[in-house]
């Protein structure tokens, strides 16, 4: 294989790995946003926000429960592990950088909320370091490098 075909096999490997951590990590994100907004996260409301039906919804819970990231019980709230409520802070991170360098760009907020939802799992840290950092020098940065 020539060096191009390395490089965009691991291009390709890298986005196929991001889409296995995706989902989970946008169901976790907004059961945080949820519980933060309204006290609790209900399936109905993940249905809602995610514009999927309840079955989906269900599956996806069941799948995270069984990844220790949530917890869930027959007509309860949705409730985040410490590992879900870690993925969450990381994603939101995540989010807020990716979000904060479109602004930083003249990107309108509209766009940048919509455009910025899903980079943040394809973006590598390296990049997303540089994102901050060019935010931060702008004044643009929302979100603490801690």
């Amino acid at each position: 294989m020539t060096t191009l075909t390395h490089r965009r096999a691991a291009a390709f490997r890298k986005t196929r790995e991001a889409h296995l951590t995706e989902v989970a990590e946008d169901y976790v994100e907004l059961i945080a946003d949820l519980i933060d907004e309204v006290g609790e996260a209900r399936l109905t409301e993940v249905a809602e926000n995610m514009a999927v039906t309840m079955a989906t919804v269900s599956k996806i819970i069941a799948r995270l429960s069984r990844e220790g990231l949530v917890e869930s019980r027959p007509y309860r709230s949705i409730f985040l592990t410490e590992a879900g409520q870690a993925m969450a802070v990381e994603t939101r991170r995540r989010h807020q950088i990716v979000f904060d360098f479109l602004r930083s760009l003249g990107v309108d907020e509209a766009t940048a909320e919509g455009d910025s939802e899903g980079m943040e799992h394809h973006v590598s840290d390296a990049t997303l370091a540089i994102f901050a950092n060019f935010s931060e020098t702008l004044g643009m940065n929302r979100t603490p490098t801690d």
